[in-house]
């Protein structure tokens, strides 16, 4: 996948996630930013600027080369991180502690009362 790829899907990624959870208005990674700015955290907020600056610089100059893959990437990976609602998470977390909290409480209630149950069996 070439640079240009690269850097295009990303940041398409990262304008689907501004526009659907964070309900972003514009075009560009910037319009959209700027738009939810105050709901963004701080660090998110530059590393957009970051990515937006990069991107521009690839599709503008035509001799322009992505010196640090790894760390656009990087920045990338982390925003979308951020940018992706953690309660799916969570609401995950606590439904498998319950289903995991009530199958030992059946396993314990049938271990003590085993020879009562064994007579309706």
């Amino acid at each position: 996948m070439s640079d240009i790829e690269k850097v295009v899907s990303h940041t398409r990624r990262l304008e689907r996630l501004l526009r659907e959870q964070y309900y972003a208005k514009g075009q560009g990674l910037l319009e959209l930013t700027e738009s939810c700015v105050s709901r963004l955290p701080h660090d998110v907020v530059q590393k957009i600027h970051y990515i937006s600056n990069i991107r521009q610089q690839l599709l503008e100059d035509d001799d322009y080369q992505l010196e640090d893959r790894d760390a656009f990437i990087r920045a990338c990976l982390e925003c979308e991180k951020e940018l992706t609602p953690r309660s799916g998470r969570f609401i995950w977390g606590v439904a498998i502690f319950l289903m995991v909290l009530m199958t030992a409480g059946a396993l314990l209630f049938y271990t003590i009362h085993w020879d009562e149950v064994t007579k309706f069996l």
